[in-house]
């Protein structure tokens, strides 16, 4: 309580000083009687406000202050007081503490309603956390809650506050969540972005009482557990996470195995190399064994086909290789062709008969002599004839005695008298003479 003359009783007070605590925003003096000499002592952080006919008047700072009509001109000008002297005066101080009030519990007395902005189902949330003020106009503040209370605390500073605070959080809240596209599934993942937002749309509501609010929290979120449709949402929201971050795992196990595959062939690769270096050999020499090997696994002399194909194979592969397996081939071809010479070997049932033979030296000579067929060479100078030169065409000698005639199937000479040919055993009836066959 103020100090006042020890004779005076209720009287004039001679010290006005604060006596609440650290939790209170507003204190009222009891003291209402003072004077000009009366002394007003207003503690750091807080701020003394002479209150009288509604209006707030003469502000003080913190400081000892003797009450004189020099330093309260609107008292003065209020009470008519008159200049210097000891004048009586009624008015009402009030204490603002303006030290940040921390830890000022807060929270929706109901659920807020809303369309989640990522699935579009409506759903019901409530919300709860801490808050501080400070205040920061304390002229404003008086003006706008000032009562017949002595004394306002954080307790009932927020049950003045709670209608308004809940007037304005609830539609906040569904804003933010539905402009900042924040689904409830990811809310506690975004809460401070969400308490930031709630912060700058909230403290220019609190700054018309003249308070600022320093710290807004967003401590809890409640969400609709055991609703159906939250619950259908929660299981599709979390699975499809699941379900991607499976398949990036299958992903990179199969890019890993091929990874590995590719090196394990390398590795191998390299040690079958340097395993023929070794040895003495080389890539093209081994598969030329393996040509041979086959070819020796054929049974029957129908598999000549691919005999000749494998032989084919092993002489593009170059000479070298072919004289390695030069003795291998003949080993094992030689079992199946009973010894005889691929050239002479019976061919098997079915097989097509070959092509007539044909005389590529008489086409030649053909060619060269204008297209008639050369039967005979001279004598003399041993020069290609057509079948129908009586005399050499180089030298000039006779050659009618020495016409020959020639078998017309196999194109074998056939000597004077022959009927038949001695090589392919054809009549010789049928053969192409140089002369006259006999």
């Amino acid at each position: 309580m103020a100090r006042t003359d020890s004779n005076a009783g209720h009287g004039i007070a001679d010290i006005i000083k604060y006596e609440g605590d650290n939790k209170t925003f507003i204190w009222k003096s009891p003291r209402e009687d003072f004077n000009t000499t009366t002394q007003l002592i207003v503690h750091e952080s807080q701020e003394a406000i002479f209150f009288a006919n509604g209006q707030a008047l003469d502000l003080f700072g913190a400081g000892r202050h003797t009450l004189e009509t020099q330093n309260i001109p609107l008292i003065r000008n209020v009470f008519n007081l008159a200049t210097g002297g000891r004048t009586p005066f009624h008015c009402e101080v009030y204490f603002i503490n303006k030290t940040e009030q921390l830890a000022i519990k807060w929270g929706t007395d109901s659920k807020v309603q809303y369309l989640d902005p990522v699935y579009n189902f409506p759903l019901s949330i409530g919300a709860s956390g801490e808050l501080a003020l400070r205040v920061e106009d304390s002229r404003k503040l008086l003006v706008k809650i000032v009562g017949t209370e002595t004394a306002m605390g954080q307790e009932q500073l927020i049950g003045y506050f709670r209608a308004f605070l809940m007037a304005h959080i609830k539609p906040y809240i569904a804003q933010i969540m539905v402009d900042e596209k924040i689904s409830i599934f990811e809310a506690d993942a975004r809460i401070q972005q969400f308490s930031s937002e709630l912060k700058e749309r909230l403290r220019p509501d609190f700054a018309e009482y003249g308070l600022d609010m320093t710290q807004f929290f967003a401590t809890n979120i409640v969400k609709p557990d055991g609703d159906r449709q939250y619950e259908y949402f929660k299981e599709l929201h979390f699975r499809q996470f699941a379900d991607i971050k499976d398949a990036e795992i299958k992903q990179q196990v199969g890019v890993i195995e091929q990874q590995t595959d590719a090196k394990r062939m390398i590795i191998e690769a390299e040690a079958m190399a340097g395993k023929r270096r070794i040895e003495g050999y080389d890539y093209k020499t081994e598969r030329a064994y393996d040509v041979a090997e086959k070819v020796a696994q054929n049974e029957g002399t129908g598999e000549f086909a691919s005999a000749g194909m494998g032989l084919g194979m092993m002489g593009g592969m170059g000479f070298g290789v072919g004289a390695v397996v030069a003795d291998v081939t003949k080993d094992a071809l030689g079992p199946v062709m009973g010894g005889a010479s691929p050239a002479t070997a019976p061919a098997p049932v079915g097989t097509p008969s070959p092509p007539p033979f044909v005389d590529l030296k008489q086409e030649s000579r053909a060619e060269n002599h204008g297209g008639t067929a050369a039967a005979f060479t001279c004598a003399s100078c041993g020069c290609a004839l057509p079948t129908d030169a009586a005399f050499c065409i180089k030298c000039g000698s006779s050659v009618e005695a020495r016409q020959e005639s020639y078998c017309a199937g196999c194109g074998a000479p056939l000597p004077t008298g022959s009927n038949f040919c001695p090589k392919c055993g054809m009549p010789s009836s049928q053969d192409m003479q140089g002369g006259e066959t006999e």
